[in-house]
């Protein structure tokens, strides 16, 4: 056996016992140690990188790493086998997305207006915001040798008494502890309620002079990133909130690879322990902790997820998701409790799963419909929800279709060789000086933070302003020469956003023609999914009245520099609204409102989804597109008016 010694910038060594030949991301993996591969491990991306300092790795040099790194130490964890004993650094950024991801998570006042404008929005829609759970304390006679009726009996006569019900039930939880708090309480208690159909359930008793809360989580789980809000089920005050990066993204960055990984052996154990051990616990028990709320006071859960994190989550066998025709396990599961999980809540705690509508639209999108409100307006509008890949709806009070599209990973700077996600370091938005080339950027972190790539607002960014600066042609190729316009030995273009010296990173912070060339391809799906959605309607684009955009890069989006580049359709920009985390607003929703349940049942059912793998034109639309900003340049006229001015 082999001794391998991982070393953080920040944190305590881990060391780990592996045999000879051993892969070094999968012993990784195995000892819980972060370190991010957006592939999965496939080679593909060069984001896995260690530091090795001392021993040796079989590990062969690859495109990803350059000359002078590898003979710095510098290799791919994910091609690099163990064959002796050997100590690597796992630099501070390999691991950031597990704690540090910028979230729409409700943690500026900017996202907590969008919110409470959501919500409002909701209540003038029409939606009720209250559900079946009460609170009520209940006095009782204690036994005594002349009344000898059990306990349960008491408290259920007591509670038909003052409510006047007649069928009630007591969970298992509640008769564990009965005994022992009805005599700490001289038999006066406060009875957490809820209604399921005729039966009226108690799903805790606590003593009556207690100070209690009725408690229930929205939650959503996106494939990268992960948020929650601990709430009062009876007013709806947000109690607490946490985020983190999905666990599950050791496994892949996209859906395909978690799938992928989870038809191995033990891979549907592995991928459900990430994000419930690992992700979804300590977020709950962190809440809970700041609210000082104990996790049994939790009764009632709403998460909202794609289709196969949904099929993640609960362990169901997810590869008919990823093979045609594409059929998921379930649209709808009604019958999941937190016990079922291992969550942490009381027991009998319902978890409400958002409803999924395709294989590749789930119930994220059913919940952000929801919060969007397009199901309650006149107007045609167009929800458009960015994450790790593409999904939009289109409709409105009398139809609604959806679809989703492939974009990859590049959103959260995937394929993008200085790409990264959204945490510390992560240059999120850029402007350039059209004479100088000079950039001028913002980044994630704490004031005086140094960059260390770029993320998908920032991408979007800097691709429009090489374009508007006339620095790179419509196919994406360097065309003006200047100090930060490289050309490699193969004639490859480049622009340095930030030299070594300036920046927290091992090399320049550079974007290549193939970096801009993957990320037109990413926004080419989504303009043509947009296209061919609306115009299978006999629809254009001109007649959308509203575009509604959400998700967690949302939140950084500028809007006229998606408009340069072709990714969102040239219409006003005052059509064009942020919506925030829809996807959590729709669980905090439907979390607190037994109609707004119905509703997005009501909106699942009714809504239709396009396949768009099958759709024929679909490809040439999509070949169309993968240009800047198209290839027909009449669908673009203020781009076209802006760049000839």
């Amino acid at each position: 056996m082999a001794k391998v010694t991982f070393q953080f910038e920040n944190g305590t060594p881990v060391e780990a016992a592996a045999v000879s030949g051993e892969n070094l991301l999968e012993l990784a993996r195995n000892y819980n140690i972060a370190i991010d591969a957006p592939c999965s491990g496939n080679g593909s991306c060069g984001k896995c990188r260690v530091k090795l300092l001392s021993g040796e790795l079989d590990s062969q040099k690859t495109l990803h790493i350059s000359q002078e790194e590898y003979d710095g130490g510098w290799r791919l964890a994910c091609i690099s086998k163990v064959v002796g004993d050997v100590t690597v650094m796992v630099p501070d950024i390999a691991s950031a997305y597990k704690n540090r991801m910028k979230v729409a998570d409700l943690s500026s006042g900017e996202e907590v207006a969008i919110f409470d404008r959501t919500v409002e929005d909701l209540k003038q829609a029409g939606i009720d915001f209250t559900n079946d759970f009460s609170l009520l304390t209940v006095p009782m006679d204690p036994p005594t040798l002349d009344d000898t009726m059990p306990d349960n009996e008491r408290l259920i006569w007591a509670l038909k008494r003052e409510t006047g019900e007649e069928e009630i039930v007591l969970t298992f939880q509640v008769l564990q502890n009965l005994a022992q708090v009805l005599r700490d309480s001289d038999f006066r208690v406060k009875c957490v309620l809820t209604r399921e159909g005729s039966t009226l359930k108690v799903m805790n008793v606590l003593p009556a002079d207690q100070d209690v809360k009725v408690t229930g989580l929205a939650i959503d789980i996106g494939t990268t990133t992960v948020s929650g809000i601990l709430v009062d089920l009876l007013t709806g005050e947000i109690l607490a909130k946490a985020s983190a990066g999905n666990g599950q993204i050791r496994y892949g960055a996209d859906v395909i690879n978690r799938i992928i990984e989870s038809a191995r052996p033990g891979g549907r154990k592995r991928l459900q322990k990430a994000i419930i051990e690992e992700t979804l616990n300590p977020m709950i028990g962190e809440m809970c902790k700041s609210s000082k709320i104990p996790v049994s006071w939790i009764y009632r859960l709403c998460i909202a997820s794609n289709t196969t994190m949904n099929h993640l989550l609960l362990g169901v066998y997810s590869d008919p998701v990823r093979m045609e025709p594409y059929i998921p396990s379930f649209f709808y599961s009604h019958a999941v409790k937190a016990s079922d999980l291992g969550l942490f809540a009381a027991a009998d705690a319902k978890i409400i799963i958002a409803p999924n509508i395709g294989s590749y639209v789930g119930g994220d999108i059913t919940a952000g419909t929801l919060s969007s409100c397009i199901w309650n307006k006149e107007e045609f509008s167009l929800f458009i929800d960015l994450g790790t890949n593409g999904e939009l709806v289109f409709g409105n009070s009398d139809f609604l279709m959806s679809c989703a599209c492939s974009a990859g990973p590049a959103f959260e700077g995937g394929d993008i060789s200085c790409g990264m996600r959204a945490t510390d370091g992560a240059i999120e938005a850029c402007t350039i000086d059209k004479e100088t080339m000079e950039p001028t950027f913002r980044i994630v972190g704490d004031e005086g933070q140094k960059p260390v790539g770029l993320c998908g607002s920032g991408i979007i960014d800097v691709i429009s302003e090489l374009f508007r600066c006339g620095i790179i042609n419509a196919k994406g190729i360097f065309v003006r020469e200047g100090e930060r316009i490289r050309h490699n030995v193969h004639g490859m273009g480049s622009y340095v956003l930030a030299y070594q010296k300036d920046a927290a990173s091992v090399k320049d912070i550079e974007i290549t023609e193939v970096d801009i060339d993957n990320f037109i391809r990413a926004k080419g799906a989504i303009f043509s999914a947009i296209n061919i959605m609306v115009s299978s309607l006999d629809f254009d684009v001109s007649m959308i009245d509203h575009i509604y955009v959400a998700g967690g890069i949302g939140s950084g989006i500028n809007m006229k520099n998606a408009v340069m580049i072709g990714m969102f359709p040239d219409v006003e920009l005052e059509k064009f609204h942020y919506i925030g985390n829809s996807s959590l607003s729709g669980a905090y929703t439907i979390l607190l409102s037994n109609q707004a349940e119905e509703k997005v049942h009501e909106i699942g059912t009714g809504m239709t989804y396009m396949e768009l793998s099958t759709n024929p034109q679909y490809m040439d639309e999509f070949v169309a597109a993968c240009f800047l900003p198209h290839t027909n340049a009449g669908l673009f006229p203020t781009v076209q008016a802006e760049l000839e001015g």
